[in-house]
């Protein structure tokens, strides 16, 4: 459904919330004027009815009512198709929260398509609200917010997953028996998933950045390398915690290694502490006929005190080495 309708003019944003697409379109009579329309989980009707008006691609329309795009940028004619995935991270669920913003723009419109909860673009406004001469800029400047605001989200995920990460290595390298392999599997799930938004999303900026495409000029090109190095530095945040992650599965696995060593040798000392006295009972059990300590008085407590001597030196060699 269209959930916002607006007229740029001179740098200022005029709401129009009951004007229809096509009069907001015939509304746009001068060079720097543009109209903005806004769209949430629109269906392919809604959608194709706007892009009848301003000549939005078929393909663009179709990928932005599918949804679920991997980032890009790609050109129709005279305007600008961007895919932007927005995130969010949930700390108590260790879940990050995805959404999508599909862009068009071009002379004299910007449309924008969200699907999922992702950023509010009534933020993006207030922000073109307060610089005017950003606004007057026309389309490309409005992209370029909402682009902004997208990558200012982007740093927050990497924050919150860093507290995370610090709890499971403290918890790997902790004196107790924890179970953190599912929930280190969890992060590096999530941490995926901002990936997949973070890391395909540097081209299609650095293009818009470098002039590639044609309709950026060159005052709008350093407020895209901003977004750049914003994007690269988030890119680089999850590739340190993917590291740390990846480490602090291998320290618990080799934790639970050593764990498991540790109990094996135990069962091992504690074993030969009992087969021992067992072997000494089972020779004194045979009762051959020419056993010499048959006919001996002190040949039971001899027996008794032989056991006892060999388990104490056992349990004192194994206590030295550790094993104990």
């Amino acid at each position: 459904m269209i959930v916002h309708t607006a007229l740029c003019r001179d740098g200022r944003l005029m709401e129009t919330p009951d004007a229809d697409v096509g009069g907001l379109r015939a509304g746009v009579r001068d060079p720097g004027d543009f109209a903005w329309i806004g769209l949430k989980d629109p269906s392919e009707a809604e959608l194709m009815g706007v892009a009848e008006v301003f000549g939005l691609h078929p393909l663009a329309v179709e990928d932005a009512v599918v949804a679920h795009q991997r980032p890009k940028l790609d050109r129709y004619d005279d305007g600008l198709f961007l895919v932007l995935k927005t995130l969010s991270y949930a700390d108590e669920e260790d879940a990050v929260d995805t959404g999508e913003v599909s862009v068009f723009f071009g002379p004299g419109y910007l449309v924008t398509v969200r699907h999922g909860n992702g950023s509010f673009l009534g933020t993006v406004r207030e922000r073109l609200e307060s610089q005017p001469e950003l606004l007057a800029r026309g389309p490309v400047a409005a992209a370029y917010a909402i682009a902004d605001l997208v990558v200012d989200e982007y740093e927050e995920v990497p924050a919150g997953l860093t507290q995370d990460v610090d709890e499971v290595e403290a918890s790997v390298f902790s004196d107790e028996r924890t179970k953190d392999s599912a929930r280190i599997y969890r992060l590096k799930r999530e941490l995926a998933e901002a990936r997949r938004a973070i890391i395909p999303l540097r081209e299609p900026i650095r293009r818009l950045s470098a002039g590639d495409i044609g309709m950026v000029d060159d005052e709008l090109q350093p407020y895209f390398r901003d977004i750049l190095d914003h994007l690269t530095l988030a890119a680089d945040e999850t590739d340190n915690l993917e590291m740390l992650l990846t480490s602090a599965f291998e320290a618990y696995v080799a934790q639970i290694s050593l764990q498991q060593n540790n109990d094996m040798r135990r069962i091992s000392a504690g074993a030969a502490l009992i087969v021992v006295p067992t072997l000494i009972a089972g020779i004194y059990g045979m009762n051959f006929r020419f056993m010499p300590e048959l006919d001996w008085q002190l040949g039971y407590p001899f027996a008794l005190g032989l056991m006892a001597a060999s388990v104490g030196l056992l349990a004192y060699l194994f206590r030295r080495s550790g094993w104990l």
